[in-house]
């Protein structure tokens, strides 16, 4: 019992630290975001054989050439969402299920497409056993949007675009807001975009970074002289 108790309290000083000193430090500061880190076990969304590196500043590998976003990257994309109880979210890249368990703690529904089979069940199974019910998991391509569910609120890509993803945004609602990584390593930026009308929409830069391209992203028209 105590040795149990002793392991906990290592886990909660991990995630602490976690929170303190990478995330804090990186301008992420919404106490409901911090909060919902606190709640949601990253350790559960992790591989095996990767369980002590689940708090640490780095992209955990999931297998198939695909890793988890840093937990600075998590905390970054949930406090520029501002996502509220009754969105509907679209989530590019299911990966581990850790960002879909968040978003889906904060909105009325999220509907995640990944790529890969596999992930996504993985992902699946760990959803359930966190008893989080509101997330429609679906396999298939949604490099070029996915309207099935459309519109959305919000938007969230979890693997970067070379170029600006002009054919997604129409699949949001007027109001709603995507998240995506834009650009070619070493040069990304990590975009806000929201919908002000039926036909407009602004674009702020939130920082640099430099993200995993999305597998299939749209590429852009390289001129050949």
């Amino acid at each position: 019992m105590e040795h149990e108790q002793a392991s906990l309290s290592t886990l909660e000083q991990a995630r602490f630290n976690m929170i303190e000193q990478q995330i804090r430090v990186w301008d992420v500061l919404d106490p409901v975001v911090l909060d919902l880190l606190k709640k949601v076990p990253r350790e559960a969304f992790v591989p095996a054989q990767y369980a002590g590196l689940a708090f640490a500043d780095l992209e955990i590998p999931i297998g198939h050439g695909e890793s988890m976003l840093s937990p600075k990257m998590e905390g970054r994309i949930l406090q520029a969402l501002e996502i509220s109880k009754n969105d509907t979210v679209l989530e590019i890249g299911t990966g581990s299920g850790y960002l879909t368990a968040l978003l889906a703690t904060l909105a009325k529904q999220v509907v995640s497409v990944e790529i890969i089979a596999e992930l996504s069940e993985t992902a699946q199974q760990r959803i359930r056993q966190q008893s989080i019910a509101n997330v429609l998991l679906e396999i298939g391509d949604a490099a070029n949007g996915w309207n099935t569910h459309a519109p959305y609120d919000v938007i969230v890509f979890t693997g970067s675009l070379p170029v600006a993803p002009d054919s997604v945004q129409q699949s949001l609602t007027v109001g709603g807001r995507m998240f995506v990584v834009i650009g070619e390593a070493p040069a990304m930026q990590a975009t806000m975009i929201r919908r002000i009308s039926a036909h407009s929409f602004k674009r702020d830069v939130l920082f640099e970074t430099c993200l995993p391209a999305l597998k299939n992203a749209p590429q852009p028209q390289r001129f050949e002289f």
